[in-house]
């Protein structure tokens, strides 16, 4: 059976002008023949992802998002630039193909990049894809193992010194996030400002060893062998990368983390499939990756209260597009109760100061 992640029709207001598309990628790929075909993957709430076919050649666009976007994100060309300098040493990058700032195309820069075809997972396994609590855990493992691996390149070997600022990272981020979600605040939306104030307070010092850093590595931003679903062979959605803190970036995964044992509330605000039996929980991974770097972290608490804040931060980022009428996407409209379930764990991680 093939579990592959499919791509599926064009979101109305999200099409591309296929005929300016067809000619500028004609004109820039070598080889390519043979009609085009145009289609979206469904997943995702910031930049969008096309599927386009020349011929027998499989090809993945990534552009903006229409509407209003938050200043410092959606840059294509960063996105593009990281994953030139990695392909020759992290093998689990598409291969970017070309770039272009080029607005006549589809008014707004975007790049293309070859297609890793394979398994991706969301909240619930694709029909008939089962694991054995043994496998789920292998996956786990695998999982931290591709995300320290990344961590441990030497950035400036890679030509990626400058590519972000280290120093100081920990507190621009709390201080960022906390911006961010102060302008994309709605009406209706929680004020976390203790949350907010906790984070100020509890910021730990810069880390010895910043490295790259993902910013959004969870399953559905990776992809798995179809042969084989425990081997991870492909990492997506690299807009938010940068040189910083792994450990931000470990508490940012452990931010989508629900495990088998927490409340109701946090079970139906789940997206991953990291329930199933077998999976570790945050305590299991953390250990795991502390294993892997050689260190031990005793303030975890923060890491993650600090990824939980910032997965509800992006919520109410997209949240604010659809509440002002920018967007048309109904997924859009329920993220606001996410956004309140995320304060209410963020706050209680607070309280009980574990994980």
């Amino acid at each position: 059976m093939d579990f592959s992640d499919k791509a599926v029709h064009i979101r109305q207001g999200e099409e591309l002008d296929t005929g300016k598309v067809g000619e500028f990628l004609r004109g820039s790929i070598p080889g390519l023949s043979g009609e085009m075909i145009v289609e979206q993957f469904p997943s995702g709430f910031s930049n969008l992802t096309y599927l386009i076919r020349v011929g027998a050649t499989e090809l993945v666009l990534r552009r903006p998002p229409f509407g209003r976007k938050a200043k410092t994100a959606h840059d294509m060309g960063r996105e593009y630039r990281i994953l030139s300098a990695l392909k020759g040493v992290y093998p689990y990058c598409p291969r970017p193909l070309l770039y272009t700032e080029d607005e006549s195309v589809m008014g707004c820069p975007f790049y293309v990049m070859e297609r890793i075809p394979g398994i991706i997972l969301r909240k619930n396994l694709p029909k008939g894809l089962e694991f054995t609590p043994k496998q789920m855990r292998t996956l786990c493992e695998n999982l931290l193992d591709v995300q320290y691996k990344l961590h441990a390149i030497d950035y400036k070997a890679v030509g990626l010194d400058g590519f972000g600022r280290p120093e100081g990272y920990v507190k621009r981020q709390v201080e960022g996030w906390s911006d961010r979600y102060r302008a994309a605040r709605t009406p209706d939306a929680p004020d976390f400002e203790t949350v907010m104030q906790w984070l100020f307070e509890k910021m730990p010092p810069d880390s010895p060893k910043p490295g790259v850093i993902h910013n959004d590595y969870k399953f559905d931003n990776l992809v798995l062998n179809p042969e084989n679903p425990q081997e991870i062979i492909g990492v997506l959605d690299w807009e938010m990368a940068t040189i910083g803190d792994p450990l931000m970036d470990l508490g940012s995964s452990l931010g989508y983390w629900v495990q088998a044992d927490d409340p109701e509330e946090l079970q139906a605000a789940r997206m991953l499939p990291t329930t199933l039996p077998g999976a570790m929980t945050r305590t299991e991974m953390v250990r795991r990756y502390e294993t892997l770097a050689g260190i031990t972290v005793d303030n975890f608490d923060f890491y993650l209260c600090f990824g939980i804040f910032r997965l509800a931060v992006i919520a109410q980022q997209i949240y604010y597009r659809f509440y002002h009428g920018q967007t048309k996407d109904e997924r859009f409209s329920v993220l606001i109760f996410g956004v309140h379930i995320l304060e209410k764990s963020a706050l209680n991680f607070i309280k009980n100061g574990g994980l």
